[in-house]
């Protein structure tokens, strides 16, 4: 299963609290993804940010949610209790409890402003988690961008020229931390001549290991046998691990071949190559940087 979306936490949120003694959120987690049947694998899970696990970041979106209409409060930090307001509602549960339901508290009406699309008409169905977490939704944001600009890029890499890819690489690999300086990279990467590269590779600065490597700008899917005589080849050179890269894609084959053999051999397709330039810097440029802050709860509690 996956993680739940927020409004799936209301109710079972509520009915943890149904005692009318004050809780610690610290202990409510557990025993919340308890309620939902979360396995580990679901608690191990992160927001993309990886800041936070996600169950706990949709358990505290449920919290403040609640709050906000008036069915908890929070006596103390890290504290939360049932409210009158919540007794209400658990005396008499709706069948669904979610942002539809807490539209009726003035006061939630107040704090929530979000404006549903079209597309999310299903909230009034039967979906409780159309609606996302402004976490949820700068992620999404932010993938869909890098989406668009993983494609932008694998245009440009397949249109430039030759000399173009081969710098491109050595520029990444360094970036990665492989090759020293870029200087002792480009020695040791050879240029073929055909819109590829072919060479070794220091693993780390000191030179310790060697890693093979071999970069073509394909245009067809990548086969096993292609990949086992680039296996192959790493005897030539005494290398035991060795980087493939392709501006296409690999077969299933060939991703299962190495999967099975001794040496280590990693096979980096286009939209992986374009992925790592962005996360390493090349061939982008920062457009826009925004800061998310939170509240000081240090600062207040000192006054």
């Amino acid at each position: 299963m996956s993680v739940p979306g927020f409004q799936s936490w209301f109710l079972p949120f509520l009915k943890r609290l149904e005692d009318g003694q004050v809780h610690q959120m610290s202990d409510l987690y557990d025993q919340l993804a308890e309620d939902l049947g979360l396995l580990d694998s679901d608690r191990a899970q992160l927001l993309k940010s990886g800041t936070q696990f996600t169950y706990q970041n949709r358990i505290g979106w449920a919290r403040t949610y609640l709050k906000k209409a008036g069915l908890v409060s929070s006596p103390g930090r890290g504290l939360v209790q049932i409210t009158d307001r919540g007794r209400q509602v658990l005396a008499a549960p709706p069948a669904k409890l979610n942002v539809k339901f807490l539209r009726q508290y003035p006061e939630f009406v107040a704090f929530h402003t979000y404006v549903p699309k079209k597309s999310d008409e299903a909230e009034e169905g039967d979906k409780d988690d159309v609606i996302e977490t402004p976490e949820d939704t700068l992620e999404r944001v932010h993938s869909e961008l890098n989406g668009v600009l993983v494609q932008d890029i694998l245009e440009r890499v397949k249109a430039a020229p030759p000399a173009f890819f081969e710098r491109l690489v050595v520029d990444l690999l360094v970036r990665m931390g492989y090759g020293g300086s870029r200087e002792d990279a480009g020695k040791t990467i050879g240029k073929s001549g055909d819109g590829g590269i072919d060479g070794v590779i220091n693993e780390d600065r000191l030179g310790l290991d060697v890693v093979y490597v071999q970069a073509k700008r394909w245009e067809n899917t990548v086969g096993r046998p292609v990949v086992q005589a680039f296996a192959g080849s790493l005897e030539g050179v005494r290398a035991r691990k060795g980087v493939m890269i392709t501006t296409s894609a690999f077969s299933s084959d060939a991703r299962e071949y190495v999967r099975r053999i001794e040496k280590k051999i990693v096979l980096i397709d286009g939209a992986q190559l374009a992925t790592f330039m962005i996360e390493h810097n090349v061939g982008v440029a920062l457009a826009q940087t925004y800061e998310v802050k939170k509240l000081d709860l240090d600062y207040f509690e000192s006054s």
